[in-house]
């Protein structure tokens, strides 16, 4: 039988995994009766040339902050393979190539619209021999077991279809004493900042969104998808349901956004 890292975890148990995450059901087109999976495909299709723009105008820019911060994570342990997942246009992919030097990046995403802008930035930086850009599903990664030193995942996980699957896969092709750093929106606990955020959420940044990409669904899902994520404590204790220890939460902007990580014993 095959084993996943340790033999608590067996290959085909983690390829089945049945979460029963709210978030899991959070689908871009409530009408459709497409798989979320699919759905969420076709949105970064649709919004992929516009992608870049929205982030940093959304965020006002601190979402480069955010990144850098979650890639410190691993400044002390020098990963020379890295798997970025949901690469999306390789943002954390060409940061990475810059802050920690390692060997090879792949990015792994189910939207080709999205690996074709990344790649053509990919490309600008002439980074082809660091950084391979490929389309791939977090729950189905193709790469063998204990392949990488570290997996790094921006504002992706709340985008899989079952988050313990995506979370064991990634387990999966993590070598022992690799680190996950997963970096995704959370909720500020502050009462006034978080009325404040959710209205912005809610209201201005899919009017804007809808406005500058034509896709205010896309914005409508990101909030809804925020509001339901496990996020703090509660994601701790689901990567630790998928095997991994050490694992931390550190707030990020009183909490708009959270940086996870865990180790592969």
């Amino acid at each position: 039988m095959q084993v996943n890292g340790n033999s608590f975890l067996p290959a085909y148990l983690c390829r089945n995994m049945s979460s029963s995450y709210s978030h899991d059901n959070v689908v871009p087109d409530q009408s459709s009766d497409q798989a979320k999976k699919k759905q969420v495909a076709e949105m970064f299709n649709s919004i992929a040339p516009r992608y870049d723009f929205l982030n940093r105008f959304l965020s006002l820019g601190i979402d480069v902050y955010w990144r850098k911060k979650a890639l410190k994570k691993l400044s002390g342990s020098n990963p020379q393979t890295i798997l970025d997942v949901a690469t999306g246009t390789a943002d954390v992919a060409i940061m990475a190539a810059s802050m920690l030097k390692p060997s090879q990046i792949i990015g792994i995403d189910i939207s080709t619209q999205m690996l074709e802008a990344g790649q053509k930035k990919i490309e600008q930086k002439s980074l082809e021999t660091i950084i391979r850009l490929e389309e791939g599903d977090s729950e189905a990664i193709k790469f063998p077991d204990h392949s990488f030193d570290a997996v790094t995942v921006a504002f992706g996980v709340r985008n899989f279809e079952n988050l313990e699957a995506g979370l064991a896969e990634i387990r999966r092709v993590l070598k022992p004493g690799g680190k996950v750093v997963i970096l995704e929106f959370s909720k500020p606990r502050i009462p006034v900042l978080s009325q404040l955020y959710n209205s912005y959420m809610r209201f201005i940044a899919p009017i804007f969104a809808g406005w500058l990409s034509r896709n205010k669904k896309a914005y409508v899902y990101l909030n809804n998808s925020i509001q339901a994520f496990p996020e703090g404590k509660a994601f701790l204790e689901v990567l630790t349901k998928t095997g991994f220890k050490q694992t931390t939460c550190n707030p990020l902007s009183f909490g708009v956004s959270s940086i996870y990580t865990g180790v592969k014993s």
